[in-house]
């Protein structure tokens, strides 16, 4: 099973950047992925979760508003759009999958539930 992140860069405050999380070996639309970050000196922290079909999605309140979690199963894809980027936004960025089936509306924010994480991808705001 892997996952894979990509996306990350260097941007101007203000600007945006979309991650892109693949995967192989599982089954992916009965797992939920989530978005994870952490930041130098910091916790990982919960970004965002889509649940298996897409219908459920949530957000931190540092980025409600300003990102979207979205995912294309038949391409075996979980995209995060952040637009309006803040130099606080700066981290690896980790993509996580967690198993949902038969749960359709099940989409954790809490580390612990996840299973399989991707290497993370650096995204850094300058200001």
């Amino acid at each position: 099973v892997q996952l894979q992140a990509s996306g990350g860069g260097l941007v101007q405050a203000g600007g945006s950047l979309r991650l892109s999380c693949s995967y192989s070996g599982f089954t992916f639309d009965d797992y939920v992925v989530g978005w994870f970050r952490r930041a130098p000196g910091k916790e990982r922290e919960f970004v965002a979760v889509i649940s298996r079909r897409g219908g459920v999605t949530s957000y931190s309140d540092s980025v409600k508003g300003r990102f979207t979690i979205s995912r294309d199963n038949t391409n075996a894809a979980v995209y995060l759009q952040m637009n309006n980027l803040k130099p606080e936004d700066t981290a690896v960025y980790y993509c996580a999958a967690a198993s949902a089936h038969p749960r359709t509306f099940y989409a954790p924010v809490q580390s612990t539930s996840y299973v399989y994480w991707g290497q993370g991808t650096q995204v850094t705001v300058s200001s």
